[in-house]
């Protein structure tokens, strides 16, 4: 790994904040650009210092984790935000990636684990703790039926969904397919539409339930 991520971390327990600042700070690729200790300031810094990667608590003073994901994404749709929590209830996780997080990772995972969960998501690529990636998928099994518009995915459209659950940005897209990044957002959107989705990772997960894409794949979908 030669290039180096940028880091934002917002946890309201200053212990918590040492141990990843001390954590990070181990490792040459990652440098730690700012933290927060509550959800309005990490809105705040979080939209100033536009990180690779957002480090998210999930229960903070003053704005919760959720609604700092919901406002991140809403100001910068391409964010890559990773939970960082003690809580695996339901009423946590689902809310969480339904808000945008690309990743969920409890505290008492390893370093190492923590670590790959960030190179994970600054890849652009869904990380989950291993028992919240069992919830995850139990719940994609129970929305399975879920009804979709009458209008299919076009071929184009089911070949960005694979780019989009690969982890590619609108831009990255476009330079793929060489079209403007106007007529990929404009595919995104349909794409979100016609599944019936909020966001960006709600359809990777659509992508995960159909077999587009795996909680292993290491690459973006060609």
């Amino acid at each position: 790994m030669g290039q180096t991520i940028t880091v934002f971390h917002a946890d309201d327990h200053a212990m918590v904040r040492g141990g990843v600042r001390g954590l990070l700070l181990t490792e040459p690729n990652i440098e730690l650009v700012g933290e927060a200790s509550n959800g309005v300031e990490a809105v705040h810094k979080a939209l100033s210092l536009q990180p690779d990667v957002i480090l998210l608590d999930l229960h903070m003073p003053q704005k919760s984790g959720v609604e700092a994901i919901t406002e991140i994404k809403y100001s910068l749709p391409d964010a890559r935000i990773l939970v960082l929590t003690s809580f695996a209830a339901d009423e946590d996780v689902f809310p969480a990636i339904k808000a945008g997080a690309l990743g969920y990772m409890l505290k008492d995972s390893s370093p190492q684990e923590l670590l790959k969960a960030i190179w994970d998501v600054y890849d652009g690529r869904l990380s989950l703790d291993p028992s919240i990636a069992q919830k995850v998928i139990r719940e994609l099994r129970q929305t399975h039926k879920l009804p979709l518009t009458e209008e299919p995915l076009t071929q184009r459209e089911v070949e960005i969904l694979k780019l989009i659950a690969g982890g590619l940005t609108n831009q990255e897209i476009a330079d793929r397919l060489v079209v403007s990044e106007r007529t990929v957002r404009a595919h995104v959107s349909n794409i979100l539409a016609k599944l019936h989705v909020a966001n960006r990772t709600q359809a990777a997960l659509y992508a995960l339930r159909e077999g587009i894409a795996s909680l292993d794949d290491h690459s973006p979908s060609d």
